[in-house]
């Protein structure tokens, strides 16, 4: 069985050997972590975490939207960050960008991230085209 990608011009080509989405027979969309990436010149964005959540949020949203889904079909974020002092600021930018109810959400320390990121971020989402 071959592996059915989602692809975005909007959002960071792949760094490496994998793709920006998959989606699953069974209605799923597994999206890759995104970092803080400006997709038209391949460099993190200046900012803080606050503004460097946002970037990964709309580079996930620009993946979403070219499978035909958006942010209500989101079921569960991985948050990856790298201190935890910035669970604040990352909490309140993660806030904006859903409503209620939320999706579940794991949120963890790492070491370091690609590129010098503070924050990565993951998600899955249902696929609207199998769960109409």
């Amino acid at each position: 069985m071959s592996r059915d990608t989602v692809r975005s011009d909007a959002a960071p080509a792949a760094i490496g050997p994998y793709s920006q989405a998959v989606r699953t027979p069974g209605g799923l969309l597994f999206l890759a972590g995104q970092t803080p990436i400006d997709p038209a010149t391949g460099r993190l964005i200046d900012g803080d975490v606050g503004e460097q959540t946002r970037r990964c949020f709309t580079n996930l949203f620009a993946v979403l939207a070219a499978a035909g889904a958006g942010p209500e079909h989101v079921q569960k974020v991985n948050v990856y960050l790298t201190d935890m002092t910035d669970f604040a600021a990352i909490n309140e930018a993660y806030a904006e960008q859903f409503a209620a109810p939320f999706p579940a959400r794991t949120t963890v320390a790492v070491a370091a991230l690609p590129l010098g990121a503070r924050v990565e971020i993951e998600l899955v989402a249902l696929d609207p085209a199998v769960t109409r």
